[in-house]
C-alpha cells in the first residue's frame, strides 16, 4: 500500500507541474520506482512484497489442496477397493488404478505413491483431525511420518 506521505508528495508533484490528477501520462520513468528520499513508499519494494507474499499464499494452499487430495484417495482405495483389510487381489487393483492414473495425470500417481496414501488414511483415519494437520504440515512432512510405526511416535 502507497503511505500518505508518498501520496502527499505525488499531490505536491502535480500542483508543481500544475497536472490535472486525471490525466495520462505516457509512460514510467526509472525514477518513478525508485524510492523518494524521505519516503517510505516504496513502489518497487511493495510490489516485490505483494508479489511474494501471494506466491507463499498460494503455495500453502497447493500444498493443503494436495495433502487433502493424497488422504482422500488414499481412504477412498482403502475403504471402496479393498474393504479395509489387505486382499490378496487388492495390490493388483493398486496396480491397475495406478497404470490408470498415470496414463492420465502423471508419474505423482505411481504404485508407491498410492501405497503412501493408503498409508496415510491407515495412519490417521479420522478426517477432522487430519484436517487441521493438513493446514500446519504438507505432504513432504506427512510423508516423513509414515514411517513411524508406534502409535506415539507419529502422536509426538
Amino acid at each position: 500500500m502507497c503511505s500518505a506521505l508518498s501520496i502527499q508528495n505525488a499531490t505536491r508533484k502535480r500542483i508543481a507541474n500544475k497536472q490535472h490528477p486525471h490525466s495520462k501520462r505516457v509512460g514510467m520513468v526509472k525514477a518513478d520506482l525508485e524510492p523518494k528520499s524521505g519516503g517510505s513508499g516504496d513502489l518497487l519494494n511493495e510490489i516485490r512484497i505483494l508479489i511474494e507474499d501471494a506466491r507463499r499464499q498460494t503455495a500453502a494452499a497447493v500444498n493443503v489442496g494436495l495433502t487433502a487430495l493424497y488422504w482422500r484417495i488414499g481412504k477412498r482405495i482403502l475403504r471402496e477397493v479393498l474393504g479395509n483389510k489387505r486382499a490378496k487381489y487388492g495390490d493388483q487393483i493398486v496396480a491397475t488404478l495406478s497404470r490408470q492414473l498415470v496414463a492420465e495425470f502423471g508419474r505423482g500417481f505411481e504404485k508407491k505413491n498410492l501405497h503412501r496414501m493408503m498409508q496415510f488414511a491407515e495412519a490417521f483415519p479420522d478426517e477432522a483431525i487430519v484436517a487441521k494437520l493438513w493446514r500446519q504440515l504438507s505432504w513432504s512432512h506427512f510423508r516423513e511420518l509414515l514411517p513411524l510405526n508406534k502409535s506415539h511416535q507419529s502422536d509426538f
